[in-house]
């Protein structure tokens, strides 16, 4: 698939040529994760069914699960309103999708005031993060 596709000239890529994406897994409608997607990782995604993120930090591609084996197998490829954010319905292979080894990126939860609030952590370790 060509990255000069015509249906990616829909999507209001920002002046870094990037998009947001959001991750949420089919069925139980979780938010895995958020990232960010360039043209390329969004056609390969397409192309391959598997989510293609690009990493800032790294400055490349980045194939959810090249090294964990987390992947995440898409489902639906949606566009919002505005057409500046991408929404993957995925599964989320051995249910990780978090470097820390949790099931979502989200897994801090504001608790309290605004004058005395704390961010709690609210969902358990799946797997040791040395090994994510």
């Amino acid at each position: 698939m060509s990255v000069k596709a015509k249906w990616l000239n829909k999507v209001k890529w920002n002046e870094h040529g990037l998009v947001p994406v959001i991750a949420q897994e089919a069925g139980s409608n979780d938010v895995l994760m958020f990232a960010w997607m360039n043209r390329e990782a969004l056609a390969r995604t397409v192309e391959t069914g598997e989510a293609v993120y690009w990493s800032r930090s790294r400055k490349k591609l980045w194939h959810k699960g090249e090294e964990s084996g987390h992947i995440q197998r898409v489902h639906e490829v949606r566009l919002d309103c505005d057409e500046d954010v991408v929404l993957l319905k995925v599964e989320q292979v051995d249910r990780i999708a978090c470097h820390t080894g949790r099931h979502s990126c989200f897994y801090q939860k504001f608790e309290g005031s605004a004058a005395e609030g704390e961010w709690v952590t609210v969902e358990p370790v799946l797997k040791d993060p040395e090994s994510v």
